[in-house]
């Protein structure tokens, strides 16, 4: 194993006293128990967007946080959900009058530890809202979820979401919002390589030079089915088919085409594989009217992409426009 670290156990810590060092205008970080929230939070008049999850998936779920996207987010240990009381303080710091939304990405984990800690802020009296992600086609059930996996789908809810509240958007309205996200987008991924946990020390699980795993998880859990390895072209395809297939998405419908990288792919080679989506999307006569080309849910250095579409509304392009200003996204401010 050759990683950038000094300790499996201190990974998390120090990456996140990396984080406070790198943006103290943007970010306030705890360490007892874990959390990354707005410098400036709460925010007066403003709900609250909490989220979170194993960490490992960076620029998810800190990266986000800032104006125009998340209020706080939790980074559990690698690949490891996030605990209650994590959630809790993190909720509690950032949470005023106007209530908080949390968005939960579909793992048994997130969706545990996240119901556990709204009802304890509830109790508080706290206004709470949770909508949990289900976007992934590959698989209903895995390792991980009961039900579909919540992967690509997360960022864009809380970008669109994130600009909804910037805006003055009420708690009862983000959480409609985030629901019509979530029902209008699909993604799917493959794996070429696998990739190592810290603290495990070896691959989590093995690919010859000739295989990728079709339909993979962001932890490493398995897909639908090991294949040959194929062109960008062909893999593009083999993605998009099922996310068009059970999505149904019309002719003439504005989209936004998010192709992710999943650690270990340079971005020259997610062009390639947007460039063919791209044209499959076209194809099937829809209209391409955002995109997302970049490595922003990673699994660790695993090389692989996945591929996100959702069927825009007005709405949503409103707020996926509107100014935002994280460590990982910054754009129109």
């Amino acid at each position: 194993m050759k990683k950038l670290i000094n300790a499996p156990d201190r990974v998390v810590t120090e990456a996140l006293e990396g984080v406070a060092a790198a943006h103290p205008d943007l970010l306030t970080v705890h360490l007892d128990p874990a959390y990354i929230m707005r410098a400036d939070a709460p925010v007066k008049g403003k709900a609250a967007l909490v989220s979170g999850g194993g960490s490992g998936h960076e620029p998810m779920h800190g990266g986000y946080v800032g104006r125009g996207m998340l209020d706080a987010a939790c980074p559990g240990a690698v690949f490891t959900s996030p605990t209650p009381d994590q959630i809790l303080a993190a909720t509690r710091a950032v949470t005023g009058e106007q209530g908080a939304l949390h968005i939960v990405k579909n793992y048994t984990g997130d969706v545990m530890n996240f119901d556990m800690a709204a009802d304890l802020a509830r109790e508080e009296g706290l206004r709470l809202e949770a909508v949990i992600i289900d976007d992934d086609v590959a698989v209903k059930d895995s390792l991980y979820t009961a039900g579909r996996r919540g992967v690509g789908g997360t960022i864009l809810a809380e970008k669109i979401c994130g600009g909804a509240a910037e805006a003055g958007a009420d708690l009862g309205s983000l959480a409609r919002l985030c629901r019509d996200v979530n029902a209008s987008v699909r993604s799917m991924g493959v794996a070429l390589t696998s990739c190592t946990v810290p603290h495990v020390g070896k691959p989590s699980f093995e690919l010859g030079e000739d295989e990728m795993e079709f339909g993979i998880g962001i932890h490493g859990e398995p897909g639908r089915k090991r294949v040959g390895m194929e062109s960008a072209d062909r893999i593009a395809d083999m993605l998009m088919q099922p996310i068009l297939e059970d999505l149904p998405f019309r002719r003439g419908d504005p989209v936004l085409l998010f192709v992710n990288g999943l650690g270990g792919t340079p971005l020259i080679e997610l062009y390639i594989v947007y460039r063919a989506a791209h044209r499959i999307a076209q194809a099937h006569g829809l209209t391409v009217a955002r995109s997302l080309v970049g490595s922003y849910i990673t699994s660790l250095e695993m090389a692989g992409t996945s591929i996100t579409l959702l069927r825009l509304t007005d709405e949503m392009t409103r707020y996926w426009d509107a100014p935002c200003v994280t460590p990982a996204l910054r754009w129109g401010a």
